[in-house]
């Protein structure tokens, strides 16, 4: 049972707008939460930055040369700064065991298409957009889901519809999605802090 206000860590890969958007929600009083650090896995990421100018802890650990040892300092670099639940803010690395199993069902992520039919290894970005634009579907969906070890399989919390209009492009259909995102995510997340969603109980957790 996580307790409130939810103490909130983010990943990200490069500007973490969901991270901003929650970050925000949280100044603004309308969401219970605290968030308590922020990784990226590059140094070129814009969130780091972003996250030093709001005075929210931040950190890069790099993935490629030792994965296996960057999954152990992320998992410990969390606990140490109190994270309970973690929001994968535009991360595209793969995690590992250590942080897996440590946050077993307590991460989340953003997936900008209906699942599972556009999600998978290789499916993110303006990917998805095309895909789903190429199956001559009516509308995409973002999906707001629990990370597992596979790429966009565990668990949905929530979905939203986003019509397709006539005309759409890959970059029109993704710029509309991503104005999306910040706001749903923050209002899944304000959910879970109100008890209105649950979590879902995974083995480990």
């Amino acid at each position: 049972m996580i307790s409130r206000p939810l103490r909130i860590g983010f990943l990200a890969s490069g500007n973490g707008s969901s991270a901003r958007a929650v970050v925000e929600a949280i100044r603004a009083g309308s969401l219970a939460a605290e968030a308590r650090l922020l990784v990226a896995n590059t140094r070129k990421a814009g969130a780091l930055e972003w996250a030093g100018s709001e005075g929210l802890p931040a950190l890069c650990i790099p993935t490629i040369g030792d994965p296996e040892a960057a999954d152990v300092q992320l998992a410990e670099a969390m606990t140490a700064h109190g994270v309970e639940l973690i929001v994968m803010s535009g991360y595209l690395r793969r995690l590992g065991p250590a942080t897996l199993g440590r946050y077993a069902g307590r991460i989340l992520n953003i997936h900008p298409g209906p699942l599972p039919d556009f999600g998978g290894q290789g499916m993110y970005g303006r990917r998805v957009h095309e895909a789903v634009l190429a199956s001559g579907r009516a509308a995409s969906r973002i999906v707001i889901h629990v990370v597992d070890e596979e790429y966009d399989h565990g668990p949905a919390l929530g979905g939203l519809d986003v019509p397709i209009s006539a005309g759409d492009t890959p970059e029109t259909l993704e710029e509309r999605v991503k104005g999306l995102e910040p706001a749903f995510f923050v209002d899944t997340l304000r959910r879970i802090a109100t008890g209105e969603l649950e979590l879902p109980d995974v083995a480990g957790s």
